[in-house]
């Protein structure tokens, strides 16, 4: 019994975790439609920002903070793409 508990509290965890990750993903909302090499950037931003993370798990987050870091900097790369598409809006 006390082996099923933390099975379970394991899967748990992971499913946390993972739903953590896809939550921090940059938000990919430039129309495609209206703004086509921004958007294609938002999307790259996101492959980028994934990779990031799949490396992260498979080095076990042990890269000094300098993924984090990089992940920071295409989380501010996105806000930047956005607000370039809502800026050629206005225009």
């Amino acid at each position: 019994m006390k082996t099923r508990s933390i099975v379970f509290a394991s899967l748990l965890s992971a499913g946390m975790i993972a739903g953590g990750f896809a939550l921090a993903q940059p938000e990919r909302d430039i129309n495609h439609g209206r703004h086509p090499n921004l958007a294609a950037a938002q999307r790259l931003v996101a492959q980028a920002y994934q990779r990031i993370t799949d490396a992260q798990q498979a080095n076990e987050w042990d890269m000094h903070g300098h993924a984090a870091k990089a992940k920071d900097l295409l989380d501010q790369a996105n806000r930047e793409l956005k607000m370039a598409a809502e800026d050629a809006n206005r225009h």
